[in-house]
């Protein structure tokens, strides 16, 4: 762990109060006006900075210059952390300060001066300070929530390396998160230092010597708590350790970093990953309200290194739920060579019940986006199925059923179509639901029928 990861924060003074800045469509302001004659200057400096972000660092952060704002390392040293400093930029509700006064354990608070520049200060309903800010829901547990609803302990092969699939394994890296979600899958784990899981360099050459051990895998995923929050040369031992495995075929890194903290991607940084191609991405992406300027520029970054970056989207009710938030958000990321890969329907983690809307609202999101725009823009809804089940992924039912040889289908705009298939048994269930009576179930595809 970064020695940065575990020092307090320094003390900022208190500045006044200000506005509120709509920073969705605040243009980038330039960090230097033009100069008659070419002038070197630092890639930190180089970061963009929009107008909301300069506002909010000027408001809270007065005395932090451009260049330890940009400064991946000084955000870490800064995060917001508690009750005081949470206080300080927000207007916390009765609701959120007793759930943070009550807090103890894994998931703490922890939020970038960035990230947290997104947060509406008064608004407590605000889609992203809900997925950042605890409330007391988190105290409560619903029937079929788990400290580990995956069952990932039950599939670790050795501390940190999940083997559930036959070919790929998930590599937990470390227990750190710069910015902690609410909702987390892994809140059993998280944030927790001295807790019951533990992360080392020793512990990854254990890991690394399972994969080596096992040929059938090709496939590593690297996660935790969040990779990107490794520093470069930790980071960099590790890859060159799995690139050394003959046949691991690729990796892949799953982060949130370029969206909580997207100075960390730094020229540096890309430079080092691309030493290890095929190397690929999946970002945690939650609302269009996080599709900044300066995350346009981490996703540049990385796509520019030759990364190839996808989405990974948890559906949570009253904050992206609806098929125009998540239009909005597909759209953006494409404009920013990130592929829409997955939706995810919220995890029965302990305590997060009041984050999960129901899998019909995810079926319908699909639907209004399948033939409604383009197809690059449509991920893959899926459940991660309790118990180790893995990634069951759902579509909305456009079998309408069949009528002799020809299988009856319907579009995006309801119309319905003959396809020709002799001999074929799809859509048979639909006629037999018709037969019985069951109209309107054929026609949604929300029914059930009996498990033998």
């Amino acid at each position: 762990m970064l020695k940065e990861e575990i020092e307090s924060p320094s003390t900022v003074p208190k500045p006044g109060c200000g506005a509120t800045y709509n920073f969705l469509n605040a243009p980038a302001v330039p960090l230097t006006a033009p100069h008659p004659t070419p002038k070197k200057i630092t890639p930190l400096h180089r970061f963009p900075l929009s107008l909301h972000t300069r506002e909010f660092k000027k408001q809270f952060y007065p005395d932090a210059t451009v260049a330890e704002w940009n400064d991946w390392k000084w955000q870490v040293r800064h995060r917001v952390k508690n009750l005081k400093e949470l206080s300080r930029i927000i207007q916390l509700s009765d609701d959120e300060h007793s759930a943070i006064e009550k807090h103890t354990g894994p998931l703490p608070v922890g939020i970038t001066p960035y990230y947290a520049s997104l947060l509406d200060r008064i608004d407590s309903s605000h889609g992203l300070r809900r997925t950042h800010i605890p409330v007391n829901g988190e105290y409560l547990r619903a029937p079929g929530e788990e400290p580990d609803p995956l069952g990932e302990d039950h599939d670790t092969a050795v501390p940190g390396l999940v083997h559930r699939y036959p070919d790929r394994v998930l590599f937990l890296t470390t227990g750190f998160c710069s910015t902690y979600c609410r909702y987390c899958t892994r809140s059993r784990m998280v944030g927790e230092t001295g807790g019951e899981y533990t992360f080392s360099t020793s512990q990854w050459e254990k890991a690394a010597q399972y994969i080596e051990a096992h040929p059938e895998i090709r496939d590593c995923l690297l996660s935790g708590g969040d990779p990107l929050t490794i520093g470069d040369d930790k980071l960099e031992w590790l890859l060159a350790r799995l690139r050394s495995i003959k046949h691991l075929e690729f990796l892949r890194i799953g982060t949130k970093v370029p969206v909580v903290l997207p100075q960390r991607i730094t020229p540096q940084l890309t430079r080092m990953l691309k030493r290890y191609h095929p190397l690929w991405m999946s970002i945690h992406f939650t609302h269009p309200d996080e599709l900044t300027p300066e995350v346009a520029e981490a996703c540049s970054r990385l796509a520019d290194a030759g990364i190839p970056l996808g989405s990974q989207t948890v559906l949570l009710k009253g904050i992206n739920d609806n098929i125009d938030t998540m239009k909005t958000l597909m759209h953006g990321l494409l404009k920013i060579r990130v592929r829409p890969y997955y939706i995810y329907q919220c995890d029965p983690v302990s305590g997060t019940a009041h984050f999960r809307a129901s899998v019909e609202k995810g079926l319908e999101i699909i639907k209004g986006l399948r033939g409604h725009t383009t197809g690059y823009a449509c991920p893959t809804f899926v459940i991660d199925a309790p118990n180790g089940g893995g990634k069951i992924p759902l579509i909305p039912d456009y079998v309408v059923g069949r009528d002799g040889d020809d299988l009856l289908l319907t579009n995006f705009e309801g119309g319905t179509y003959r396809y020709p298939d002799p001999q074929g048994v799809v859509g048979s269930s639909q006629n037999f639901l018709r037969t019985h009576g069951l109209q309107h179930a054929a026609d949604t595809g929300l029914y059930h029928l009996p498990i033998a």
